[in-house]
């Protein structure tokens, strides 16, 4: 009872804090700059220079038919589940506008660090499984009519928001700032989420799979595991090893498969993120 109290607590700080930096990258950069990118905080950047109508209180009133919209359609554990984030993020981006300082009038520097900051945030949430409604939530309501991909009804939805900002401001300038700071949000929530690119994964095809094993554990002191494969081609049975290493280990490990099978296949993936021995210990994510 207590670690899931424990567990709750800690989501509900960890939200709080990504949306608090969400807002921040909003009332900092993106709305100063009239930067509208994508999401229902575009649509509300756009109306708030039309209207004067403050952004966090539009933010919570275009939400509104989207989540009447959810609750039909997806049931109303997603509706609660996003309830949160989406009520914390349009309370913080109108309460912290008056006191938070704009410290550019560039609008390109304005694009970057929006989509730094806010990226940063909305990584944050996410990693806390929480979310802020808006786009992705109509998104995930599109993809219950379309079946389509969620990730690009998101993109084709901010898409369309930031071509209606540009049309508004009649400015193209500010429809490419825009797609920077999309991009540069994107970039930042995958970081968030996956991790820097810190290790490589090595796939090693080779009929000498076992002296090269046992070279990776003895000169690299690291692990090797043998997959079942077959070759469509010949139909012969192979092994196939997987093994993953550090940045630093990458040229060591090319040289030691080069000397043993000069002919081995060799495939080298990014890994971002690696839990278990011999890198971060697996508890840590609990």
């Amino acid at each position: 009872m207590k670690k899931a109290l424990r567990g709750i607590l800690t989501e509900a700080l960890g939200v709080t804090l990504g949306v608090l930096l969400t807002a921040a990258g909003l009332d900092m950069f993106l709305i100063p700059q009239k930067i509208a990118a994508g999401g229902v905080s575009g649509i509300a950047t756009v109306l708030y220079y039309l209207m004067h109508a403050p952004v966090g209180l539009t933010m919570l009133v275009l939400n509104i038919p989207l989540f009447v919209w959810a609750f039909f359609r997806l049931g109303w554990r997603v509706c609660l589940h996003s309830m949160y984030g989406t009520v914390g993020l349009s309370l913080a981006v109108d309460i912290l506008m008056p006191w938070l300082p704009v410290p550019t009038h560039d609008p390109l520097l304005g694009a970057v660090f929006g989509g730094v900051v806010t990226g940063l945030g909305l990584g944050i949430v996410f990693r806390y499984h929480g979310t802020t409604g808006g786009t992705e939530l109509l998104a995930a309501i599109l993809r219950t009519y379309t079946g389509a991909n969620v990730g690009q009804l998101l993109f084709l939805v901010d898409a369309a928001v930031v071509l209606f900002a540009g049309l508004v401001f009649k400015s193209y300038e500010l429809a490419l700032y825009a797609l920077i700071a999309v991009f540069v949000t994107a970039w930042l929530i995958d970081i968030v989420q996956e991790g820097f690119s810190y290790a490589k994964a090595f796939l090693i095809i080779s009929d000498h799979s076992r002296e090269i094993a046992g070279q990776v554990l003895a000169q690299l002191d690291r692990g090797a595991t043998a997959l079942q494969g077959r070759g469509m081609y010949t139909g012969r049975e192979r092994e196939v090893l997987l093994v993953v290493v550090s940045r630093s280990e990458v040229t060591r490990l090319k040289d030691l498969v080069r000397q043993v099978d000069p002919r081995a296949f060799v495939i080298l993936a990014d890994v971002h993120e690696v839990l278990g021995e011999g890198f971060k210990p697996l508890h840590e994510e609990e």
